[in-house]
């Protein structure tokens, strides 16, 4: 049992919550045994440590086990994951251009996920992948989907010449509906939308009609445009 705040790994995890320390060591954490089984499917996990002595991994002082928690719900099982991608090719990409609200790229995943967006870009902007709002709100599909992070005009130039269709979601213009198939959805910023290097890059704008409302949460239209699009 772990129960010295001096022990290296113990250090190590901890840092684990700021993305520096992330980025730095390739690692990041996911919580509760629904995650950790997701992340033992993709084969990712570095290590599991638990403050239950039921559950396999590495076991933690429960009082030492508690200075891994970032939520309000409190896990007795984490999982230690490398930071590794598998490509996938997807004939449907999600790119989001600085959505900067983790819980929000979460559920952006988890639909694109569910609608066959089987890749996503993130600007270097948009929300860390591997904030454990991102994942917890991602219900693990982030183990389901391609993701990068690069900047936005050099990929979506390539994906043009693939034969993509690019498409922002815009709230005020009026755009079209036809699609090819093969789509690049772009989401904006929740409160700036889509960058204006962005559109001119675009072949065109495509619109939700509300009523009452101005417009949608993006993680909200960004699964009604998926579920539009999906692949069938």
């Amino acid at each position: 049992m772990i129960t010295s705040k001096q022990n290296k790994n113990f250090k190590l995890y901890q840092s684990l919550k700021l993305k520096k320390h992330r980025d730095q060591h390739g690692l990041f954490l996911v919580y509760g045994k629904h995650l950790v089984d997701a992340a033992k499917k993709k084969g990712v996990i570095h290590e599991i440590i638990t403050s239950n002595p039921e559950y396999e991994g590495t076991l933690y002082d429960e009082i030492l086990f508690k200075e891994f928690q970032q939520a309000e719900t409190s896990f007795d099982l984490i999982a230690v994951c490398k930071k590794e991608q598998t490509e996938i090719k997807s004939n449907r990409i999600l790119v989001l251009d600085d959505v900067q609200d983790p819980d929000n790229v979460g559920a952006l995943i988890r639909s694109a996920s569910a609608f066959g967006f089987l890749h996503v870009i993130l600007s270097n902007q948009s929300a860390d992948l591997y904030n454990e709002k991102t994942i917890r709100a991602s219900k693990g599909a982030i183990f389901d989907v391609f993701v990068e992070r690069k900047p936005l005009l050099e990929p979506l130039s390539e994906l043009k010449q693939q034969g993509y269709h690019i498409m922002y979601a815009d709230a005020h213009e009026k755009g079209i509906t036809a699609f090819d198939d093969k789509i690049v959805l772009i989401l904006g910023n929740e409160g700036h939308g889509i960058s204006e290097h962005i559109k001119k890059i675009a072949d065109g704008a495509v619109h939700l009609e509300t009523k009452r409302v101005e417009s949608l949460n993006v993680s909200v239209a960004g699964a009604i445009l998926m579920y539009t699009w999906r692949e069938l």
